[in-house]
């Protein structure tokens, strides 16, 4: 089976490695930085700080594809002459045209990582954090004209863990995708695969996130609310609290929720300061509080104390 591959990251190099895995001819592999990157510093960058999906293509001397968009005639042209049977798709923001998808004797296929019909748009690691799902998921779908709207081919589950982050998620969900192509490439050969139409029903559809979200509110969220935000935005977005005009960075990993009566107190007040822990104790909406550690002054190694001294104040 000849196969061409369109993706970025993990997402990407996971897809290649499941074709792989199932013995897929791979023609070629058209990374999304050749849509939007300069040239010349996308090869230099290449060249002397591959990402980790670039030394793998390099280690398995793929052929890389270097156009500016999936939808040029080009790509197009490529794809007929190279007789390709199937495009593979994880992580693209272009949405392909019908007059590309449908070139491939067997089909486009979309990664997406999400249990679809849920969680459609760019940011599904983001959104099911920020919601508060358990779990997730990866769907392989077909390519239509609409965002993640395709009949679903396979899907499989992955779990939120209560300190899980979308680094982590994003981690489990890649793996999954790996799993599931191979697993399908290879029952491409042998079984009868019937693709089943998506519920609008249950449907939910988010777009990119505004960037405001990093800015936490300690009189407007509670403390179950920027927990997830935090997680959910990691690593992608850094979360700041500000204090004093200054930025403090948010370690995702180092945020405790106080189970301790806390007393008389409102939302936003610092309750307990520990600069030799980089460390701050903040009052949330709900009147639970949460332990910052290891804060970062932006632009810095550490918060210094003199940004988190002992007074008592309130912030925003």
């Amino acid at each position: 089976m000849r196969v061409v591959i369109l993706g970025k990251g993990l997402m990407l190099a996971n897809l290649v490695l499941g074709a792989k895995d199932a013995g897929a001819e791979i023609v070629g592999v058209f990374r999304y930085e050749h849509t939007c990157e300069n040239r010349f510093k996308l090869f230099f960058k290449d060249l002397f700080n591959p990402t980790p999906e670039v030394s793998l293509l390099n280690e398995l001397k793929v052929n890389q594809i270097r156009l500016k968009s999936a939808n040029s005639q080009a790509f197009r042209k490529l794809l007929i002459s190279q007789n390709v049977d199937l495009v593979l798709v994880g992580t693209w923001k272009e949405r392909l045209k019908k007059e590309i998808f449908s070139v491939p004797t067997i089909g486009t296929v979309n990664a997406h990582p999400s249990l679809l019909p849920k969680y459609r748009g760019p940011n599904p690691y983001i959104q099911a954090i920020l919601h508060g799902e358990k779990e997730s998921g990866v769907t392989l779908h077909l390519v239509d004209e609409g965002y993640d709207t395709g009949a679903i081919l396979s899907q499989e589950k992955v779990s939120i863990l209560e300190a899980d982050t979308s680094k982590e998620l994003r981690e489990k969900s890649v793996r999954v995708a790996r799993k599931l192509v191979r697993e399908f490439i290879t029952d491409l050969n042998d079984k009868m695969i019937t693709p089943i139409k998506q519920s609008e029903k249950h449907a939910s559809y988010f777009p990119n996130i505004s960037g405001d979200e990093r800015m936490i509110d300690f009189t407007f969220q509670t403390s179950d609310e920027i927990l997830r935000i935090v997680r959910a935005l990691h690593p992608f977005l850094p979360c700041y609290i500000t204090n004093k005009d200054k930025f403090l960075v948010i370690d995702p990993y180092s945020m405790q929720v106080l189970q301790e009566d806390i007393g008389d107190v409102k939302p936003g007040d610092v309750i307990f300061k520990y600069p030799e822990r980089r460390s701050v104790t903040i009052v949330c909406k709900d009147g639970k509080a949460i332990r910052f550690s290891n804060l970062k002054l932006y632009n810095s190694e550490v918060v210094t104390e003199l940004y988190i001294d002992r007074e008592v104040e309130t912030i925003s």
